[in-house]
């Protein structure tokens, strides 16, 4: 094994804190949150005798020295012992450098790492999966690299196994034998395989470690959800998680990228945003660490400084001709503007033809925006009827002074959100965003009875609905499954209008509906399942340059994937777009009731 150099590592991991809050880095608001919160850290543990959390530089310096003993296996490096970069350092330096006073066990127990590809995530990895089979101490230790495929999850062992057969004083010294498929250490009963299966098949591990490379390719959260379960008799158990962004915004990976949001947004908040705009909830968790290496939103994707901020590998392992050219491509063509956004700025984006910019998306939503400002005010109602398989979708939009504010509200049936690959739609029953009714059909009286208000039996209102709360111009409608219903609600005193789901009804408001969300004239609430749907759109373009919304790639036969909360909007936008000024209705308050 190499040499190692008298370094201070831990010095070095601080050093590079200092200098990304003080803006000599390039980084993103979520990598100076990331930064800001360590240096908070070390000075309440310096200061703070109370805290329940201890810095033992000593814990950090031995992991980086771990791996720096470990061979590159591939590329024009192999051979030569792995020389950590000042963020890597950082990274290991927070998760291992921490542990409880209580107890001295590691204090992080999850990390959600998200970067672009090409910046020696993997490699960092497996070292991070060879230190936990040899060296942290535990017996019987048990480390996964897991994926819902084999030849997914194979990557990062066969890393970790080239290293170790690369090493055979590493093997010596430490007893470490070598299988095809597990590495394993006889006098401690450890091992270190590859885990790619079906959850079913999974129950029973006792995991000490488990490492998710690209989490984003996980169709389902029951991979994750089975290993972190797993961990629940180990003391100090560590899931780590490292992904490149995607564009499946209901599964697992953004859910846990949404957390992590959360956790840094407590930083933001707590240092008046850092010079950023903070939305969303704010989470203090000690034991879970987040890093995000993205871009910031009004970010010039073809710039080389937003190319550093996202690559703190670049120049290294990051080839920056390599990026330009990418970047050539992507300049004339969606889809591989799409492609370089995700890999190699790790920006979230919608389905792969994309339809709506989702950075422009997300730069709409304000969380603190609630229905009750628009108690009184007039708006346009949309439904999607859907009742077995897709979500009832209902949507408000009001107006005023040219701006367009979106509230939407869900309903599906209780056996939906209980089917395997659903779970996010349980996920969003809990949050309020969707509601169910029993069995596995939608009772439509839910609908009802938020828009028109729950009766009591003698006919007064028990809790008001749309129809008490607001006042509604227009209720508009797909007639394929709604004739009866929207029968029954025009005799309660509603505007009924019929949209049919056809080019010349949805290509102006699609059209409009973008133009509104780019010059930020679109604001809604944050809500999670119009962001998913919005994502999940694409375009068809006919010959005359109109558009027509469909599912991400139908060929797919991805039924998981839903539009109708998006197709809801649309129809709202769509009449909202006969509306006059908002000085001047009552011209549209008599248009005909069909469109």
């Amino acid at each position: 094994m190499g040499n190692i150099q008298a370094i201070d590592h831990v010095a070095e991991s601080i050093e590079y804190a200092q200098e990304v809050v003080a803006g000599l880095i390039p980084a993103c608001k979520w990598v100076k949150a990331a930064c800001r919160r360590q240096l908070d850290d070390l000075e309440r543990c310096e200061n703070d005798e109370a805290w329940a959390y201890d810095w033992r530089p000593e814990l950090a310096d031995r992991v980086i020295r771990f791996i720096e003993l470990l061979p590159h296996v591939k590329g024009p490096l192999a051979g030569e012992p792995i020389r950590l970069e000042r963020w890597q350092k950082f990274i290991l330096a927070c998760v291992f450098g921490w542990i409880r006073k209580a107890d001295g066990r590691r204090r992080f127990r999850t990390v959600y790492e998200e970067i672009p590809r090409k910046n020696a995530k993997t490699t960092k990895l497996a070292g991070i999966g060879l230190y936990m089979l040899t060296a942290d101490g535990e017996l019987g230790a048990e480390v996964y690299s897991a994926a819902t495929k084999e030849e997914q999850a194979r990557i990062v062992f066969e890393i970790a196994q080239q290293q170790a057969r690369m090493e055979p004083e590493f093997r010596s010294t430490l007893g470490v034998e070598i299988f095809r498929k597990a590495l394993v250490v006889r006098d401690t009963g450890s091992k270190f395989v590859p885990l790619a299966a079906e959850a079913d098949s999974m129950d029973g591990l006792n995991v000490s470690c488990a490492l998710i490379d690209e989490l984003h390719a996980h169709k389902t959260r029951a991979v994750h959800d089975v290993l972190d379960s797993g961990t629940g008799s180990r003391a100090q158990p560590l899931l780590w998680k490292i992904t490149t962004a995607g564009s499946n915004r209901a599964g697992v990976c953004y859910d846990q990228r949404t957390y992590g949001t959360k956790v840094l947004n407590a930083v933001l908040k707590r240092h008046g945003g850092m010079g950023y705009r903070v939305e969303g909830e704010a989470v203090d968790d000690e034991s879970f660490f987040a890093i995000i290496y993205t871009i910031d939103e009004g970010d010039d994707y073809f710039a080389e400084e937003t190319w550093r901020k996202a690559n703190p590998n670049y120049g290294i392992s990051v080839d920056p001709e390599d990026l330009q050219r990418m970047a050539t491509v992507a300049q004339v063509q969606a889809q591989a503007l799409n492609e370089f956004l995700t890999k190699r700025l790790d920006v979230w984006v919608n389905a792969d033809s994309a339809w709506m910019n989702m950075l422009a998306w997300e730069a709409c939503a304000d969380r603190d925006l609630k229905e009750e400002r628009f108690a009184g005010k007039r708006c346009v109602i949309a439904l999607d009827a859907a009742f077995k398989k897709d979500l009832f979708a209902k949507v408000k939009v009001f107006r005023e002074d040219g701006h367009y504010y979106a509230f939407g509200r869900y309903y599906t049936n209780q056996e939906q959100t209980e089917q395997k690959g659903n779970e996010h739609l349980a996920a969003w029953v809990r949050e309020g965003w969707l509601r169910t009714t029993p069995g596995n059909v939608l009772d439509i009286e839910a609908v009802r009875e938020e828009i028109t208000g729950r009766k009591k039996p003698d006919g007064r209102i028990d809790l008001p609905g749309d129809l008490q709360r607001f006042e509604i111009a227009e209720c508009c409608f797909d007639p394929a499954q709604l004739t009866q219903f929207s029968t029954e609600l025009g005799e309660q005193g509603l505007k009924m209008v019929e949209i049919r789901p056809t080019v010349l009804n949805f290509s102006p408001a699609m059209k409009e509906l973008e133009a509104l969300v780019v010059s930020k004239r679109l604001h809604h609430n944050g809500d999670p399942v119009m962001a998913w749907a919005i994502s999940n759109v694409v375009c068809h373009f006919d010959a005359k340059d109109n558009i027509y919304p469909r599912k991400d790639d139908p060929s797919k036969k991805d039924r998981t994937k839903k539009i109708d909360p998006a197709i809801a909007l649309i129809m709202a936008i769509a009449r909202m777009m006969t509306a006059p000024d908002e000085g001047n209705i009552e011209g549209w308050l008599k248009n005909p009731v069909t469109a």
